[in-house]
């Protein structure tokens, strides 16, 4: 069974940095595409945030580019997105997701495909106050 368990969510000042971490577990795909997604409370969709592929490839929204950095460490199963330079529109709840079980994505079209994440987190709140 996979799971993807978020942390790292909190509150903070406009300018500030954050870090969210993802464990995955159960996901043993060789090849494969882990994404960050956002969703605000107004917001109809989740939209993607910043998308890294078994290729070593990295994608991200032109709203995050040059301010947040999507890595992974194996050892640790673990997926993270840093985030420097927070606005009060980056307030959302983030979810970290993996392509599958019957797809197959590649980081830079993840931002079309947001159907065919087939794992998804439970989320974490990320508040940016001005």
């Amino acid at each position: 069974q996979v799971q993807l368990v978020e942390s790292g969510g909190g509150s903070v000042q406009a300018g500030g940095s954050l870090t969210l971490s993802c464990v995955f577990s159960g996901y043993t795909y060789t090849d494969y595409c882990l994404g960050w997604f956002r969703q605000t409370p107004g917001g109809k969709e989740r939209e993607g945030v910043a998308a890294l592929d078994s290729d070593g490839i990295t994608k991200y929204a032109d709203s995050v580019k040059g301010r947040f950095t999507i890595f992974q460490d194996n050892a640790k199963n673990t997926l993270y997105l840093q985030m420097n330079s927070l606005k009060p529109e980056d307030t959302a709840v983030y979810y970290c997701a993996a392509d599958g079980p019957s797809t197959q994505v590649l980081a830079p079209e993840f931002l079309e495909r947001v159907d065919d994440f087939g794992y998804w987190g439970q989320g974490t709140q990320v508040t940016v106050s001005s």
